[in-house]
C-alpha cells in the first residue's frame, strides 16, 4: 500500500451469510465508492455474488474492484476478495442453505487471517445465520466467541454501542437456564474491567460512569426476590467503588431504561442478552453497532441479523452497517493515536473531551 493512504485505515467487511440482507446493505453502504476518503475497503466473500446483487439493485455503472489479497488493494475503489470456488454458486434470497453458511465461514477465515497478519486495520462482520455457519471450524454460538479464540481471549465483551449508548451484557450467546449459574464475582469483575478499559482507550473517556443491572425482578427486591443482587453484585460494585471507580448499582433493568436513567451513564452493564439488547436495539434500532470489546484489535458488526423474509427484496436499510464502518474507524484511529503518544514519553497525550472524541457521535464526527 502507497505511503500517501496510511492515514486512511484498511477495513475489512466480510459478507455474512450471502442468502440474507449482508449483501444488500454492504453494496448499499459503499455504493459509488462513497467512503472512499473515510477508509479504504476491502470485501470478503464473492464477487460473482456481490454482482449478481449489485445488477438487482440496479447499481450497473458502479464496479467492483476484485483482488486476490489484501496487499494488491485500490485506495480508491471498493475491493474484494473472493473466499471460496464461486463459479457454481447459487444466491437464493431468503433460503437457509449449508453452502451459505460455509461461504459466511470461508469468508470470515480469510479476514481473520489478513487481521491478525496487520493488512487490515480493522473487521466489519455481516451477519451470519448461527445454525448453517456450524462446522467442526465453527462450534461457536456466535462471532464474539469465535474471534475470542482467534485472539487468545479467554472472553470478549459484547458491547452495543449508538452514540452514546453503551450497553455490555455478563453473558452472551447461553440459554437462559444457564444465566444464574455464569452470574460469579470473578466473572463480574473481569466484564467491568472490560468495560472501562474499552471506554478509556476506545472511547476515549478519562473517567468512565457505569450503571450495573441486576438480575433480578425489581434487583432482588432486598432478597425477596433473588439474593444475587446482595451476595455478589453489590460486593463487586462496592470493591471497584473503592478504587475510585465511578461503578454504580444494581439497577432494577426496566425502570432503568424506562425512566432514561442510562443517559446519566457512560455505559451500561446487563447480567444477560435479552435483558440489555432489547431496550437497545428498541432505542437505536437501524443504528446499533456490535463492536468486540476487549480484544488486541477492532471488530464491529451491525446490531441486526440476516433478515430471510426482506433479503433479494431492496428493503434492508443500510444505516447499521454504516455506522459499525465509522465506529471501526474511529476506534482503529484512536487506538493508533494512543499507541503512538505512548511510544515517545516525550510528547504529553492531549486531553480529549467526551464531545471531542469521534465515536462519541456512532460515526457522524471523524477522527483526523
Amino acid at each position: 500500500m502507497s505511503d500517501q493512504h496510511s492515514d486512511k485505515p484498511v477495513i475489512g467487511i466480510t459478507i455474512g451469510d450471502y442468502n440474507g440482507i449482508g449483501p444488500e446493505v454492504i453494496l448499499k453502504a459503499l455504493e459509488g465508492n462513497q467512503l472512499a476518503k473515510l477508509c479504504t475497503p476491502i470485501i470478503y466473500g464473492s464477487l460473482r455474488v456481490l454482482n449478481h446483487y449489485r445488477n438487482q439493485l440496479e447499481m450497473k455503472e458502479w464496479t467492483l474492484h476484485g483482488i486476490q489479497k489484501a496487499d494488491q488493494v485500490n485506495h480508491k475503489l471498493t475491493n474484494v476478495i473472493t473466499c471460496w470456488h464461486d463459479h457454481q454458486t447459487e444466491v437464493e434470497p431468503g433460503k437457509v442453505t449449508a453452502e451459505a453458511g460455509q461461504g459466511s465461514l470461508a469468508a470470515l477465515k480469510r479476514a481473520v487471517e489478513d487481521l491478525k497478519e496487520g493488512k487490515i486495520q480493522a473487521l466489519v462482520t455481516g451477519p451470519i445465520n448461527k445454525d448453517n455457519i456450524q462446522s467442526e471450524a465453527f462450534t461457536f454460538p456466535g462471532h464474539t466467541e469465535f474471534l475470542a479464540q482467534a485472539f487468545g481471549k479467554e472472553d470478549a465483551l459484547m458491547f452495543m454501542v449508538a452514540g452514546e449508548l453503551r450497553v455490555g451484557v455478563l453473558t452472551g450467546h447461553i440459554p437462559l437456564e444457564q444465566v444464574r449459574s455464569q452470574i460469579t464475582a470473578e466473572k463480574l469483575t473481569a466484564k467491568i474491567q472490560q468495560i472501562l478499559q474499552s471506554l478509556k482507550g476506545d472511547f476515549g473517556i478519562k473517567k468512565p460512569r457505569l450503571a450495573v443491572l441486576g438480575l433480578n425482578p425489581h434487583a432482588g427486591e432486598n432478597g425477596l426476590l433473588g439474593t444475587e443482587e446482595i451476595d455478589i453484585i453489590q460486593p463487586v460494585i462496592k470493591t471497584f467503588k473503592e478504587k475510585g471507580n465511578l461503578v454504580v448499582g444494581p439497577f432494577p433493568a426496566d425502570g432503568f431504561f424506562a425512566a432514561q436513567t442510562y443517559k446519566k451513564y457512560d455505559a451500561v452493564l446487563a447480567m444477560y442478552h435479552d435483558q440489555g439488547l432489547i431496550p437497545f436495539k428498541t432505542l437505536a434500532f437501524n443504528e446499533g453497532v456490535n463492536f468486540t470489546a476487549g480484544l488486541s484489535v477492532v471488530r464491529t458488526s451491525p446490531d441486526h441479523g440476516t433478515a430471510y423474509n426482506i433479503a433479494g427484496k431492496n428493503q434492508a436499510e443500510p444505516g447499521s452497517l454504516l455506522q459499525a464502518i465509522y465506529l471501526a474507524c474511529d476506534i482503529s484511529r484512536f487506538r493508533i493515536f494512543n499507541a503512538e503518544m505512548d511510544k515517545n514519553a516525550l510528547v504529553s497525550k492531549p486531553q480529549q473531551s467526551e464531545s471531542q472524541h469521534p465515536a462519541k457521535s456512532g460515526g457522524k464526527q471523524r477522527f483526523n
